[in-house]
């Protein structure tokens, strides 16, 4: 029994495991929007800021205001992950990860469920909540921070890591190195994944994000032992 649960991979909140999956959801949900929904990006706050100055600037108001509700939605989860933190909150939850999780799942169902006619901005919106509710729920790699929605941060601590490896011989710095490069590989094939699925089945492509996401919630569910108790129990 000891040897059938040590096979399945650990999915701690700062797992590497957990950090390639949640990279792939992140990379995919921003090919997602970005094609199908107006070129708004789910994760890419700085990316909705940009344009939405330019177009501001060129006097494209219309267009500009399209970018403020992901803006907002991202705020607000950010404000809910740090609500659920809260001690007596924390308690009712049993688990405020796993509740996240369960919580990112459900709306990226819903999206995939809603009809085509739905406004673009409605979806954007949505996709934008659960980003950010992952974004700082998540943001551990091991010891380090990291995110799993974005590429600049990471790809800065691999490049500061790969330095540090080569010129002191750092085994610590290795093995950073080498668990960036694997979650920033993650959110590129997730883009990829994003962007040939969305091309070829539609807005209900997004119900394959939400498919890894089940996939984390199991492997961390498994990960807090339930799995284990109802396993030793038999």
């Amino acid at each position: 029994m000891k040897d059938k649960l040590s096979t399945i991979p650990s999915l701690s909140s700062n797992s590497v495991y957990l950090g390639v999956l949640l990279a792939v959801v992140g990379g995919f949900l921003d090919a997602y929007t970005f094609i199908s929904r107006d070129g708004v990006f789910a994760n890419a706050q700085t990316g909705n800021v940009v344009l939405l100055a330019i177009r501001a600037a060129n006097g494209e108001w219309q267009n500009a205001l399209l970018y403020i509700p992901p803006i907002l939605a991202f705020m607000l989860g950010v404000l809910i992950s740090e609500v659920v933190k809260i001690p007596h909150i924390r308690h009712l939850l049993h688990s405020y990860r796993r509740s996240i999780l369960i919580l990112e799942c459900i709306v990226l169902i819903i999206v995939g469920i809603l009809p085509k006619s739905i406004p673009n901005i409605v979806v954007t919106v949505c996709i934008s909540f659960v980003s950010s509710l992952q974004i700082s729920t998540f943001n551990k790699l091991d010891k380090w921070a990291y995110n799993s929605t974005m590429t600049t941060g990471n790809l800065r601590i691999a490049t500061q890591a790969a330095y540090l490896a080569f010129k002191e011989h750092d085994q610590e710095e290795k093995k950073r190195f080498t668990e960036f490069l694997v979650i920033i590989f993650s959110f590129i094939f997730g883009v990829l994944l994003g962007t040939f699925s969305t091309t070829h089945i539609g807005i209900k492509s997004i119900w394959i994000a939400s498919g890894i996401l089940v996939i984390a919630l199991i492997l961390y569910h498994k990960d807090r032992g339930y799995w284990r108790k109802s396993l030793m129990s038999k």
